[in-house]
C-alpha cells in the first residue's frame, strides 16, 4: 500500500479504538506508520481524511451487503424485492455498527463544521448508481430511470432506518410487508 491507503486504514483503524471526537492526526499517522505532514499531503485536513475513510469502509461494507441482498431477488417482484431488502437491513446495520455510529458522529462534525465537506454530497450519485446498476442487472424490467428513482428509494430508506435501528435494535425498524402495504395505501392500489 501506498501513504493515501495506508492513512486511510490508520483513520478506521483509530477511529475504532478511539471514535471520532477523540482521534487525532497524530493517532491516525501513528496507526498508518506515516508522517504527519503526509495527512496534509494527501487528504488537505484530518476532517477530510476521516470522512473518506468512513464512507469508503462503511460504503464498500454496508454497499456491498446491499448489492448481494439484491442480487438474491432476481427471480422476485419489485414488492418482494423492496420488501427483502428492508427485512435484510438489520442485519447488514449489526454487521456495520460501530463503523454506523463512527460515521453518525462524523456527520454531525461535518454538519457544523465552518469548512465545505463537499466530499460526502459528491459521492451521492456514485452511491446511488452502484444501486441502480445491481436493480437493472436483476430486474431488467425496470427503464433505466426506474432503477435510478427506486435506487434514490434505497438508499434514503437504508439511511433512515440505519438511525431507527441505532436506537432500537430489536423493533424500530418496519418491516417490508409493512412498507409495501403502505405504498400500496399511497398509491391507491390493492393490496396483494
Amino acid at each position: 500500500m501506498g501513504n493515501r491507503e495506508d492513512l486511510l486504514a490508520g483513520a478506521r483503524k483509530a477511529i475504532m479504538e478511539r471514535g471520532v471526537a477523540k482521534t487525532t492526526a497524530r493517532d491516525i499517522a501513528a496507526a498508518a506508520g506515516v508522517s504527519l505532514a503526509a495527512i496534509g499531503y494527501h487528504f488537505g485536513s484530518k476532517e477530510r481524511l476521516i470522512t473518506e475513510a468512513l464512507a469508503e469502509a462503511l460504503g464498500t461494507g454496508i454497499g456491498d451487503a446491499m448489492d448481494a441482498l439484491i442480487r438474491t431477488t432476481a427471480d422476485l417482484p419489485m414488492t418482494e424485492t423492496f420488501a427483502a431488502l428492508v427485512d435484510g437491513l438489520p442485519a447488514i446495520f449489526a454487521e456495520h455498527r460501530e463503523g454506523m455510529l463512527a460515521s453518525m458522529e462524523n456527520l454531525l462534525r461535518v454538519a457544523r463544521s465552518d469548512r465545505p465537506q463537499s466530499f460526502m454530497s459528491d459521492n451521492l450519485a456514485g452511491a446511488y448508481a452502484d444501486i441502480a446498476t445491481a436493480l437493472r442487472e436483476t430486474h431488467p424490467e425496470l427503464d433505466a430511470a426506474q432503477a435510478d428513482a427506486v435506487a434514490e428509494l434505497y438508499f434514503a430508506i437504508t439511511q433512515g432506518f440505519s438511525v431507527l435501528w441505532i436506537i432500537d435494535p430489536g423493533g424500530a425498524v418496519p418491516g417490508g410487508g409493512r412498507l409495501v402495504e403502505a405504498f400500496h395505501a399511497v398509491a391507491g392500489t390493492a393490496t396483494p
